[in-house]
């Protein structure tokens, strides 16, 4: 199967390259903030699909490694790819849709409250300019209104 990419594929390619981050992510209900900074590099893989592999810092100082897979599935109509983490066993699995420079990606997973309980979550992708994008990532209330309890800010690495 050889399928053509659309300009929906190309879109996802204004991510490839070189990016430092820094972010700010809530840590449990008291609202605790931490910030921390790292780097990642997206590759795409042929024309329809990028990988980004981002490292950075967890809480306590520890390096973690985080992957994306984005791609678009014309059948459905919807962006789709993955995230994992290295610490922690679940593989977020994405299916999204996107509103110009927003791409916003609906998953499940481990709820952050209770431990036998899934959520529903959403990675949001904002392209500001060539060289800036915006990552924030929330939490679906019980109430239905979305948290957010992650923003990052990534600069392309020139050079």
């Amino acid at each position: 199967m050889n399928c053509e990419p659309t300009p929906h594929h190309r879109w996802l390619h204004q991510l490839v390259g070189a990016w430092s981050f820094e972010n700010e992510c809530v840590m449990g209900p008291s609202g605790e903030t931490m910030k921390s900074t790292g780097r990642e590099v997206v590759r795409a893989v042929g024309d329809l699909w990028v990988v980004g592999e981002l490292t950075g810092a967890m809480p306590d100082g520890s390096s973690m490694t985080g992957i994306m897979t984005v791609g678009y599935d014309p059948a459905r109509s919807k962006y789709v790819g993955s995230w994992i983490g290295s610490p922690m066993t679940h593989m977020f699995v994405y299916e999204g849709t996107r509103d110009g420079n927003t791409l916003t990606l609906d998953t499940t997973g481990p709820s952050f409250t209770d431990p036998n309980a899934t959520a529903r979550y959403q990675d949001v992708v904002e392209i500001v300019s060539p060289d800036l994008r915006r990552l924030y990532s929330q939490a679906q209330g019980p109430d239905g209104s979305w948290v957010r309890f992650m923003n990052a800010t990534f600069t392309r690495v020139r050079g």
